[in-house]
């Protein structure tokens, strides 16, 4: 359902996960971010783009390989796809396609379009990479931690930033990949505010913000909880206060649990070099 609206901007939200879809219309082209995730949802988006496509083309950007941001890909076969490089060349592909067709086997969810892993037509390869498309510009940051093939977007002159999943107000960080690339690509964050004109962060799960103090307040509780979470394992110490203030914790304990294993290996293996 759309959740945010404005003449250039309209967030979808999922009713799963909070997950957000964004499409960006400017004098140029259409931009759709991860449509996404129920085949409804996904046919709400591609109905609202048709509407006023016109003779636009159509950018259709990935901010990571998870299977519920690529789930509609199949509906936008049509569109131009900007993602990662590292999406375009991971491994593993079947098995994130595997986990929608689990998904959709669970539910007894049918859709109307086909499953396929996007193939990427302009492959983002380092951080300050520039697309024109007219007067409207895209700048590319790699955001590695969540996933080893994540990417920030600036929209201007709109001022649109697209996190992809990090910054959430509904999240704690998810670091499915690496822990110490997770901080380092929220640290990006003072570099991005001070580099351009930010009117709009929109995360990949939860709420959109406008208030700068406020992309600055979940860039802290980002970093608080990496570091007392590391601090907290090295220490072997209890670490679940870490997510109380969270209002899904419950299902959200898997994922808390899966960032201290994740920790406790990285500082094994750092220890284990120490001793090399």
């Amino acid at each position: 359902m759309i959740k945010y609206q404005t003449n250039h901007v309209t967030i979808f939200q999922s009713v799963l996960y909070k997950t957000t879809s964004l499409v960006i219309r400017t004098e140029d082209c259409i931009i759709v971010v991860d449509p996404n995730l129920l085949p409804d949802e996904v046919l709400e988006i591609r109905q609202y783009v048709d509407k006023f496509k016109e003779d636009k083309p159509i950018y259709l950007v990935f901010t990571h390989s998870d299977w519920d941001h690529i789930a509609g890909f199949g509906a936008f076969q049509d569109a131009v796809v900007i993602a990662a490089e590292a999406l375009q060349t991971r491994e593993g592909k079947e098995d994130i396609l595997n986990l929608i067709r689990q998904f959709d086997d669970q539910y007894y969810l049918d859709r109307t379009y086909p499953l396929l892993f996007p193939t990427v037509d302009i492959p983002v390869l380092e951080d300050g990479q520039v697309f024109d498309i007219g007067q409207t510009k895209l700048t590319f940051y790699l955001a590695e931690g969540h996933t080893d093939d994540g990417i920030f977007v600036v929209v201007e002159p709109l001022g649109i930033w697209i996190a992809g999943d990090y910054l959430s107000d509904v999240e704690f960080p998810f670091i499915y990949h690496d822990s110490e690339k997770y901080e380092q690509t929220i640290g990006k964050t003072d570099r991005i505010l001070g580099s351009h004109d930010i009117k709009l962060l929109v995360p990949g799960h939860g709420t959109a913000t406008d208030i700068k103090e406020e992309i600055i307040f979940r860039k802290v509780l980002s970093y608080r909880y990496i570091q007392e979470l590391r601090k907290a394992v090295k220490e072997n110490s209890d670490h679940q206060f870490l997510i109380q203030g969270y209002k899904y914790k419950q299902d959200q304990m898997n994922s808390h649990n899966e960032n201290a294993a994740l920790v406790r290996r990285e500082l094994h293996r750092s220890n284990e070099i120490s001793k090399a």
